[in-house]
């Protein structure tokens, strides 16, 4: 008898850098989001199918993954609802080439700096709560605290550093001034991130034996899903909002860019496309999606579940 697929685990060995980044490649790919929901809805039952082992006869191996894929990329690792396709890691390229393209071609006056931060963290409060650990739940007001605090921080920010080398013109129209949008992101991404899933602190989130057994809720479970989230995440931007204002420094000192100027913005955002291709699989890759703790760090009660059941790690959903 033909060995059977484990579906409930990636196709690619999760334990390695280059397994994960290889499973991030495949559900983050740009045109996953192509996608219809028939072809989406498809893929699901296929994959529920073959789980409980009525996939129809002459399905090939190819069709299972390729449907898994599919399905990894649109569908919540929790709940297994569809996710709004804005929010979905394959849409993180498309999305965001063009308002960090943006943010960074239009970032010298205020209304620009205001507008584009803004749109930038409209769109990571729309990522960050698509991806959450959907076994803690989350309030209106807690959304909009989260939404407002990101915004802010990242406005204020931006329009601090550009005040601060406004009085150097070599600064602030040369690759110093550039980059004041990274830091701006950087700086917000550090308040979105655990704003938005505040909530998982608060109450803990949902953890596992080895088996896949709910066991309990541990915020320090939660913590440390965050202390992984937040720098992939900042990482995960910033070559696409360092390597485009470098390049663009020197194309627009050519004569190319000199006579026709409408051409920053698409340069840039074909640039930003280019590294964010990259750095979102491969940020997603830094650490594993299950992730693990061992029963010494979390709560003195759930150490006493875990003893009495012989866990001595718990592995849970850290979010993307």
């Amino acid at each position: 008898m033909a060995t059977r697929l484990d579906l409930d685990n990636p196709r690619w060995d999760q334990g390695t850098f280059e397994g994960r980044a290889k499973h991030f490649f495949t559900t983050t790919n740009p045109l996953n989001v192509l996608a219809t929901d028939e072809q989406l809805d498809a893929a699901k039952a296929l994959v529920l199918a073959y789980r409980a082992g009525t996939e129809p006869e002459g399905t090939t191996d190819e069709q299972v993954w390729e449907a898994k894929h599919l399905y990894d990329s649109a569908f919540h690792p929790d709940t297994g609802e569809k996710l709004f396709l804005l929010g979905r890691m394959s849409f993180q390229v498309p999305g965001n080439m063009s308002i960090t393209g943006c943010m960074m071609t239009f970032y010298r006056t205020t209304p620009a700096v205001i507008f584009w931060q803004w749109m930038n963290q409209s769109f990571n409060a729309i990522v960050n709560y698509t991806n959450r650990n959907a076994s803690a739940g989350v309030t209106n007001d807690q959304l909009m605290q989260a939404y407002a605090g990101a915004t802010t921080a990242s406005v204020a920010t931006a329009l601090a550093l550009n005040k601060a080398i406004a009085s150097t013109p070599a600064l602030s129209q040369g690759i110093v001034g550039r980059l004041v949008p990274m830091v701006a992101v950087a700086a917000a991404n550090c308040v979105n991130i655990p704003l938005m899933r505040q909530r998982e602190v608060i109450e803990g989130i949902d953890v596992q034996d080895a088996t896949g057994k709910t066991i309990g809720k541990s915020k320090e479970a939660a913590k440390e899903s965050l202390r992984q989230v937040v720098p992939s995440r900042i990482l995960m931007a910033m070559p696409a909002m360092f390597v485009p204002p470098v390049v663009m420094e020197r194309l627009e000192r050519t004569a190319l860019l000199r006579r026709m100027p409408i051409l920053k913005a698409p340069c840039t955002v074909l640039l930003t496309g280019m590294m964010l291709s990259l750095s979102t699989p491969l940020c997603c890759a830094i650490f594993p999606q299950t992730a693990t703790l061992p029963v010494a760090k979390v709560e003195p009660d759930l150490q006493e579940i875990c003893k009495s059941k012989g866990v001595d790690k718990i592995y849970f959903n850290k979010g993307l």
